[in-house]
């Protein structure tokens, strides 16, 4: 994938990268999940934080090899008490004569293990502040957690035990992390609505073709009228749910802010893709319930996506809130 191209799809071309934007981050996104491969998600995420807020310095050191996929990137935020309550955060870094010294716990890290380099937010005297941290510092160490989806790129706890980081790992300006995690997170739920895309229309194509071929009695599964309306129905939901997708990401390329597109997106995703899996086992019957089958898989990826990187509950809320305040009620 990175000879191709793909894991450095929205890093410039100076640093390896392909050089494309969010329509070609969607399309990369979408086709890992469709076809059962490794998504770059968490990479091209990494390469983001990078691209929009490192130093000349910190770009030259980790973009290269993050896009050829030979250095790789995991993203400390969430802890065991806090998780889309940032303000909440625990773990602190202190200043110490020129350097930084980093304590605290970390969860659900996606390639925590695997890392060598994790960015961790952490709350600092100036308030919440990024660092870059090499994982192979002292101090710096991660044990295996086991999500029920994400089994591609497994999660983590990282902890940080009296960790020293130079002045040059602060990604940004110290307090003022909020900025960076807004900024990537805007575009990077369009990666995981179109996760949640491919990986419903994967148990739902998967789905139909096993039912095209059970029989029952005279006839096969499909040529029932009520199996034929769950496959138009769960169609319709994720054509339309892509549609939203494509216009979060084309107006994200247009350089317009596009928090509000891309928290509708998601929503949508989580709906549709839901909504897809579990009408599939409609068509799939006993057949589905096994673990040599994929569809029990399928759902675990779906209800994690459902959480992972901005909850559903967060994004309506998000979106309420945007509704709310505009006087136009955005064009209601």
């Amino acid at each position: 994938m990175a000879r191709a191209g793909l894991v450095g799809i929205m890093t410039p071309p100076r640093y390896g990268g392909y050089g494309g934007g969010p329509p070609e981050y969607c399309l990369v996104a979408e086709a890992t999940a469709r076809h059962d491969l490794v998504s770059p998600q968490i990479m091209v995420q990494g390469q983001r934080w990078l691209v929009d807020w490192g130093t000349d310095a910190q770009k030259e050191k980790y973009l290269p090899g993050m896009a050829a996929g030979t250095l790789l990137f995991s993203a400390s935020i969430s802890e065991p008490n806090a998780g889309s309550s940032l303000r909440k955060l625990r773990t602190t870094a202190r200043r110490v004569g020129a350097d930084w010294v980093i304590d605290g716990v970390k969860t659900h890290v996606n390639l925590g293990v695997e890392c060598q380099v994790t960015l961790v937010y952490a709350m600092a005297e100036e308030g919440l502040t990024a660092f870059l941290v090499d994982a192979d510092l002292p101090g710096v160490s991660s044990r295996r957690t086991h999500a029920v989806g994400c089994q591609l790129v497994p999660t983590a706890d990282m902890i940080f035990d009296n960790v020293r980081v130079p002045a040059s790992a602060v990604l940004g300006e110290p307090g003022k992390a909020m900025a960076t995690f807004f900024s990537t997170f805007n575009i990077s739920r369009l990666g995981n609505a179109s996760e949640l895309l491919g990986f419903a229309q994967r148990g739902l194509a998967e789905a139909i073709e096993y039912a095209r071929r059970r029989e029952i009695g005279s006839n096969t599964v499909t040529g029932f009228q009520g199996i034929q309306w769950i496959i138009a129905d769960c169609y319709a939901s994720l054509y339309a749910a892509s549609l939203a997708r494509d216009r979060a990401a084309n107006i994200a390329a247009r350089g317009d802010d596009p928090s509000m597109a891309t928290s509708l997106a998601k929503k949508l995703a989580i709906d549709a893709a839901e909504e897809t899996i579990n009408e599939v086992f409609a068509l799939v019957g006993g057949h589905g319930l096994y673990h040599t089958q994929p569809w029990g898989d399928l759902l675990m990826e779906i209800k994690t996506l459902r959480v992972a990187g901005g909850s559903l509950e967060v994004l309506r809320n998000h979106l309420a809130d945007q509704i709310l305040k505009d006087p136009q009620l955005k064009g209601l």
